[in-house]
């Protein structure tokens, strides 16, 4: 009976990730034809922090926070948004919008990798195949004649693989740093710290 009720709950997240979260990337794939990268995704976390600090006022959660857990919320919002985001929203601009997804599907092993390196962690053998494949799979994705003969294609490659490296790391450090206890809030200073910042990038 428990596994027939998560049944839609499991059908709604294969929905979030393959159509809201999947669509973003064409939605960004067509607005930065018209305008700045760095300003469109600045004005989207702007907006999405501010928004997400008017929940948590409803909810009468404080915002108020550390001075640590400021510096830690910048750190991590340079990280996944004003680079990591940043830097994907400008890369669509040399590659398309289908690829961007399917490369960054790939961000799981780069986890892998950066936990093996940075923290020592032991990868199991079966983890060591799926890194092989994955990255088997990537190079067959990449070596794609239709891939490479875009301009500037390569740029566009190298620009997400950065990004994906800065979530990896910022991954990692969330695990051991100090945050807001609220999520509203935490999350809230993450997107508008990572916008501001993204606005003065552009």
């Amino acid at each position: 009976m428990e596994s027939k009720r998560n049944v839609p709950l499991i059908i709604g997240a294969f929905f979030a990730i393959y159509v809201i979260w999947g669509s973003t990337y064409l939605l960004n794939k067509i607005a930065v034809a018209e305008l700045p990268p760095f300003m469109l995704a600045g004005v989207r976390f702007t907006v999405a922090g501010l928004l997400i600090f008017g929940i948590a006022a409803i909810l009468g959660k404080s915002l108020r926070i550390t001075k640590k857990q400021l510096g830690n919320t910048i750190l991590v919002g340079f990280l996944f948004l004003s680079f990591g985001n940043g830097v994907v929203v400008w890369a669509l601009k040399y590659v398309d919008s289908n690829f961007a997804a399917l490369e960054i599907s790939a961000q799981p092993l780069i986890v892998l990798l950066m936990m093996w390196i940075l923290q020592g962690k032991k990868i199991q053998s079966s983890s060591i195949v799926g890194i092989f494949l994955g990255v088997l799979g990537m190079y067959l994705l990449i070596n794609q004649k239709a891939v490479l003969e875009q301009e500037n294609a390569l740029l566009g490659i190298g620009m997400i693989f950065s990004a994906m490296l800065a979530w990896a790391y910022g991954s990692l450090f969330v695990g051991r740093a100090d945050f807001p206890k609220n999520f509203f809030v935490n999350t809230g200073y993450q997107m508008f710290m990572g916008g501001l910042m993204l606005g003065l990038m552009s």
